[in-house]
């Protein structure tokens, strides 16, 4: 009779609400779960159970694409702005930023995983939004984001370290390394059976990050 819900950052605002459901949760568990998401107002999509369920799951393919563009010359900001041009209310770093660095930080962690920019960043007490730094600068707690001086001297170095040189990088490159990973995400999601449907994952990404 287990069954869990995972609310999506700021629950208060998102309207998402992923329930997941496992190998033995009961049907009358999972119908009053589902009738309790809509009575609170919230969209509910039933999933199964893995590492980051639907959403998370998917953005974690774009992050590590993300950060390797980072060291290969992208900006955060050059990132972000391609994903706002492409139809999205904001792009990774921006998101991270918002949702809390520290949350990708512990999860990582836990399963032995490292981003090595964002990694240091959290290291540094620097969280996003929260904490006034992370990916960008946000002063005297505004929450409109500034380029970070040190975020990009960090780049530098550690793409220096690892012999990475930097060189231009396009909105299109941008793009085909990481959405299309999230879409390949998305077809063994619906391989094994996380998502029952297509359309499962479009209300996800429509109500959690759209």
């Amino acid at each position: 009779d287990v069954v869990g819900m995972h609310f999506f950052s700021p629950a208060n605002v998102m309207k998402l609400l992923e329930i997941v459901r496992a190998e033995k949760t009961a049907p009358d568990v999972l119908a009053t779960i589902v009738e309790l998401a809509r009575r609170i107002g919230k969209v509910p999509v039933v999933v199964g159970v893995c590492h980051g369920f639907v959403g998370n799951r998917m953005l974690a393919a774009r992050g590590s694409e993300s950060e390797a563009l980072l060291l290969e010359g992208a900006t955060p900001q050059q990132i972000d702005r391609v994903f706002t041009d492409f139809g999205w209310p904001m792009g990774p770093f921006q998101m991270g930023d918002l949702a809390g660095l520290d949350i990708g930080w512990r999860n990582r962690k836990a399963r032995g995983q490292t981003a090595m920019i964002a990694d240091t960043l959290c290291e540094q007490g620097h969280f996003g939004q929260k904490t006034g730094r992370g990916f960008y600068l946000y002063e005297n707690g505004s929450r409109t984001p500034a380029p970070n001086p040190e975020v990009e001297a960090l780049i530098r170095d550690e793409a220096a370290e690892k012999g990475i040189a930097p060189r231009a990088i396009g909105a299109d490159e941008i793009i085909e390394r990481t959405l299309y990973p999230m879409i390949n995400e998305g077809a063994k999601i619906l391989e094994e059976g996380i998502a029952a449907r297509a359309s499962d994952i479009d209300v996800v990404w429509v109500n959690g990050y759209g």
